[in-house]
C-alpha cells in the first residue's frame, strides 16, 4: 500500500484532536506520515507557551511527524491572500494526499474563515474532508472512520491539552467526555462502536 502524507489543519491547538485525532492516529499506525498546520497559538485560551507545549505532547501521542504554525492571532484569522498563501506554502511542503479541516458552518469565526481560505488553497488537492467540532452547526456527514482501536489515544491527546479540558462552556462536561460521546454517536450512525465523521469537499475513490 502506498504510504500517504496526511495534512490536518486547525485554527487552534486541540481543534484537530477533537475533529480527526482518532483517524490521524490510525493513519500513523499504518505507516502514513501525519502533518499538522495550526494557524494560531490559541492565546485567547491561555498562555501561548503552554498551549504550544501541550500541542507537542499531543503530537507525540498521535504520531505526528511535523507541525507547522501559522503565526496568526487567536480570533483574528481572516479570509485574505496572505492566509491562503500560508496554507498553500504548507501544502507545497507536505504534498498531501489527504487534507482535513474544520466544517464550514461553525459558530467560531476562526473556524469559518480558515475553512474558506482552505477551500481556495486546496483547489488542486484531490481529497479534502471537513471534520466536526464542538461548535459545528448543521453537520451532516457522509463519511465515517472507525476509531474504536484508537479512541483511547484520541482522548489522551485531548487530555494533553490540560489547560483546555474543562473549557467547553457546558457545566460539568469536559472536552474528553464530549469527544467520547460524539464518537459513540457517530459510531452508532456508522454501525460501529466509535467513529469520526466527515463531510467531503472532494473525495476520490480509486478502483
Amino acid at each position: 500500500m502506498k504510504k500517504m502524507n496526511i495534512l490536518a489543519i486547525g485554527s487552534h491547538p486541540d481543534d484537530v484532536e477533537f475533529g480527526c485525532g482518532g483517524a490521524l492516529t490510525k493513519y500513523a499506525d499504518k505507516g502514513h506520515s501525519i502533518f499538522l498546520l495550526i494557524m494560531t497559538e490559541g492565546g485567547m485560551g491561555g498562555a501561548t507557551s503552554i498551549r504550544k507545549s501541550e500541542q507537542q505532547a499531543s503530537n507525540e501521542i498521535m504520531g505526528v511527524k511535523n507541525i507547522f504554525w501559522g503565526g496568526y492571532q487567536d480570533t483574528h484569522i481572516q479570509v485574505n491572500k496572505e492566509v491562503i498563501s500560508k496554507i498553500e506554502e504548507t501544502v507545497n511542503d507536505v504534498k498531501p494526499d489527504f487534507i482535513f479541516c474544520h466544517y464550514p458552518d461553525d459558530t467560531h469565526q476562526d473556524h469559518r474563515h480558515l475553512t474558506q481560505a482552505v477551500v481556495s488553497a486546496t483547489r488542486n488537492i484531490k481529497n479534502v474532508l471537513f471534520y466536526e467540532g464542538p461548535t459545528s452547526q448543521d453537520f451532516y456527514p457522509q463519511i465515517f472512520i472507525d476509531i474504536s482501536e484508537t479512541l483511547n489515544r484520541k482522548l489522551r491527546a485531548l487530555k494533553a491539552h490540560q489547560s483546555q479540558v474543562t473549557k467547553t462552556n457546558i457545566e460539568d462536561l469536559s472536552i474528553v467526555e464530549l469527544a467520547r460521546s460524539t464518537a459513540n454517536f457517530r459510531g452508532t450512525q456508522g454501525r460501529v462502536k466509535f467513529a469520526e465523521a466527515f463531510s467531503s469537499l472532494r473525495l476520490f475513490i480509486n478502483i
